[in-house]
């Protein structure tokens, strides 16, 4: 079996270089775009100004970076354990322990006070949108159904995206539940991909993963059916939003990177894993805001 990449990090030396590949921040591009694609979805009936939109990327942003930092302090002693992770920047000692809490509150204070700034709602939502990124750190200890606590954590971009604009919940109401459904299907299928390089070592040091439950052709196939689902969910969401076709071509081109992504990934030679989890799922996340933006900008 090859062994597991643990890429998208940034070069160099530097203490800001190590604090940014500490909340990975390369990852931002999967879950941003979902954030802009609710600002843009609520413009089509409220104004957004630039001081809305940037609270609310902020607010996003230290919500990712609270969330990875805190999985990293609670999985330190894996990592080290891990070949593919031994390198990272707490068990290689490029960062204490108390530069990494300090990271992490003020990441948190960051999200809860951009969600203040922002509206009513956001502030009494941001304390249990907060928790549930943090907690997704423990699940691996008791559940194969891990990638779905992530998936929702990620599947709040969205929705937040959507309440920093209006400060009320969708019309109709389960316009949101369809795009929060269609994030998560997409990301915990990519984390499901994601995870089959460490079956190995999960196994032997009691961690659940789909992987682990069902073995790598199981683990492949509820990545599929939830790609699938996710499509059908984004789709929906376009309609029940009026979104037009630069949105609706955005998802189809997604469809077809995705499809393209499970190809990429084979039992037993994730040689091309690490561009099927941050190329494509990068570029997926990227057409659907840009179609989202281009319906609203027609």
């Amino acid at each position: 079996m090859t062994t597991g990449v643990d890429g998208q990090v940034l070069a160099g030396r530097s203490r800001l270089v190590a604090y940014a590949n500490f909340v990975k921040v390369a990852h931002t591009v999967f879950a941003l775009p979902f954030a802009v694609v609710g600002i843009a979805t609520a413009a089509r009936w409220h104004p957004v100004g630039w001081r809305t939109a940037g609270l609310a990327c902020v607010a996003f942003g230290a919500a990712r970076f609270a969330g990875m930092g805190f999985n990293r302090i609670a999985d330190r002693r894996f990592d080290a354990l891990n070949r593919r992770t031994a390198g990272r920047e707490l068990p290689a000692g490029r960062m204490s322990l108390v530069e990494a809490w300090a990271l992490v509150v003020l990441s948190g204070a960051a999200f809860v006070g951009a969600s203040a700034l922002l509206n009513a709602l956001c502030f009494a939502l941001s304390p249990v949108a907060l928790a549930w990124i943090v907690g997704y750190s423990f699940t691996k200890r008791f559940t194969a159904l891990s990638h779905f606590w992530l998936g929702l954590g990620l599947a709040i971009a969205p929705v937040g995206g959507y309440l920093a604009v209006t400060g009320a919940w969708s019309t109709p109401w389960w316009s949101l539940l369809l795009v929060a459904a269609g994030v998560l299907a997409w990301v915990s299928g990519f984390d499901i991909l994601y995870s089959l390089q460490d079956e190995d070592f999960d196994r032997a040091h009691g961690l659940r993963s789909m992987t682990v439950a069902l073995g790598a052709r199981g683990a492949i196939a509820v990545s599929r059916i939830l790609h699938f689902v996710a499509v059908v969910a984004l789709l929906l969401y376009g309609k029940s939003s009026e979104l037009g076709w630069p949105y609706l071509a955005g998802v189809a081109v997604a469809a077809a990177l995705l499809t393209w992504e499970h190809r990429l990934v084979k039992p037993g030679d994730y040689s091309r894993l690490d561009a099927a989890f941050f190329t494509m799922n990068g570029i997926i996340s990227g057409v659907i805001m840009v179609g989202a933006i281009l319906d609203v900008a027609r």
